[in-house]
């Protein structure tokens, strides 16, 4: 029974010991401006998009600041491939009011008519794209 004991000890010294050598941001969660939008997209976007994997609407990652329709693994519309231009948040802002008025025809109906969710939407959105240069 004893010899169980420190095994147990010694494998939570282990764990221990090798949590101590992860980086320091290893465990960041996402700050407070970033966590609403994190939910938000997932309930309202995550069910078409992703920030990853391209679904019924193309992958998120890196989208603000990108060129619209450029993902060469995603089948755009024709109405999205004659829009043009960098997805800013300022489009995107426009985009999620009414998709149909930006790009009539576009695949894309939904839209989020609250401006704080869509403001916490491209906050997250722009977390998750490089930095202007």
């Amino acid at each position: 029974m004893q010899q169980l004991t420190l095994h147990a000890t010694g494998s939570a010294l282990a764990v221990v010991g090798l949590l101590a050598l992860l980086p320091v941001g290893a465990f960041a969660q996402p700050g407070p401006e970033v966590a609403p939008g994190q939910t938000l997209y997932e309930s309202k976007c995550g069910g078409c998009h992703s920030l990853d994997a391209n679904r019924i609407g193309p992958k998120h990652r890196g989208v603000v600041g990108r060129k619209v329709a450029s993902l060469p693994d995603y089948d755009y519309s024709p109405a999205i491939k004659k829009l043009g231009g960098v997805w800013t948040p300022e489009r995107i802002d426009q985009w999620l009011r009414g998709p149909q008025a930006v790009a009539p025809g576009t695949k894309m109906v939904f839209q989020v008519s609250d401006a704080a969710q869509r403001k916490a939407i491209i906050d997250y959105l722009s977390a998750n794209s490089p930095s202007p240069k």
